[in-house]
């Protein structure tokens, strides 16, 4: 019987020296998949910011890959994504994500208080293919060294405070389809080195910036989706409506050319050169394009009268407001008889 209380003892004491050395000295084994690399640097990532209760799984005793936001390969257990979209963060983008090497992807969006600059540690990121850091508060120029992201697929520093002009060399990222620098302050023009970009580029996003001068005609080769809306851009970009484009936005210019002129893509389902100078009237054709959904072309110099039938159903009153002498419906307004 005394034997049997000893025994029981013993294996009480073991099992409360097991809990008591896995709560005070923890070690990279208790981290489960966690690579040790991998979670120093998002320690200091995490130390050098303020997080909401929402980051709540971020402790230094839990795996790294059960963490909100952290995504780690499931053979080499790396961290290969960073998704943070919801709670607050605050503070500065960390130079420790720069010691994440393996990292593919870092999506880091809509926080209001993170600020600052892009650090430039971000270059040893040598797999990384999308950068995603948009609806935030970062400012300073975009910065040159982001050529040195040779595999970038995706680009997104829309909705930021960032200024000066577009870095030229941008045009080096050679595997790029998707580039988003709308609602910054940018200013000067848009880089002739863009032209690079032909079949591999495909939306291209520069509206509600500061953006002067002509539209580069190399733009009207790239494919997809263009945005110039909301800048203070001149001339005649009539060569950006052609078959390559589905989604054109030209809004808010000063440019000036011919509608009647311009031959429709087929595939089109988003067009708006609202607030400009165009001239003409609206081809008969507009309304057999079957994708097309949004169309505005008020606050222009057009005239004639609008066309009908076909999908010109689908659109408002407000679509044609404040043009030179547009007439027939959906604008109550008469066209004179020749």
């Amino acid at each position: 019987m005394r034997i049997q209380h000893q025994f029981l003892l013993y294996h009480s004491l073991f099992l409360l020296f097991l809990a008591t050395t896995t709560l005070i000295s923890p070690s990279h084994g208790d981290l489960g998949k966690c690579h040790p690399s991998d979670f120093k640097a998002l320690m200091k990532m995490k130390n050098s910011i303020t997080v909401s209760e929402e980051y709540s799984s971020w402790f230094q005793n839990t795996d790294c890959c059960d963490w909100i936001g952290i995504q780690c390969d499931s053979k080499t257990n790396r961290i290969g994504g960073i998704h943070l979209f919801v709670g607050e963060l605050y503070g500065q983008i960390p130079s420790s994500v720069g010691d994440l090497s393996h990292l593919e992807a870092l999506t880091v969006n809509h926080f209001k208080n993170i600020t600052g600059p892009i650090p430039q540690s971000i270059t040893k990121l040598k797999h990384l293919q999308v950068l995603d850091l948009g609806d935030m508060s970062l400012s300073g120029p975009v910065p040159h060294f982001l050529n040195q992201l040779t595999l970038l697929t995706r680009l997104d520093l829309s909705k930021n405070q960032f200024s000066g002009s577009i870095p030229p060399n941008l045009s080096d990222l050679k595997n790029i389809y998707s580039i988003h620098l709308d609602g910054n302050k940018l200013t000067g023009s848009i880089p002739e080195s863009f032209g690079k970009f032909t079949g591999t580029l495909r939306d291209l996003y520069l509206g509600r910036n500061r953006l002067t001068g002509r539209v580069p005609k190399y733009l009207g080769t790239l494919n997809g989706a263009i945005d110039l809306s909301r800048n203070k851009l001149i001339g005649d970009p009539s060569f950006l409506i052609n078959p390559n484009h589905t989604y054109i936005d030209l809004s808010r210019n000063e440019f000036e050319f011919d509608l009647s002129k311009v031959k429709f893509p087929k595939d089109l389902n988003w067009f708006d050169i609202s607030h400009n100078k165009i001239f003409g009237a609206i081809p008969d054709e507009i309304k057999n394009l079957e994708s097309l959904y949004e169309f505005k072309v008020g606050y222009n110099r057009l005239c004639g009268k609008i066309p009908t039938g076909g999908v010109m159903k689908r659109f408002k009153s407000t679509s044609f407001f404040h043009n030179k002498c547009l007439c027939g419906l959906p604008l109550k307004i008469s066209c004179k008889k020749k």
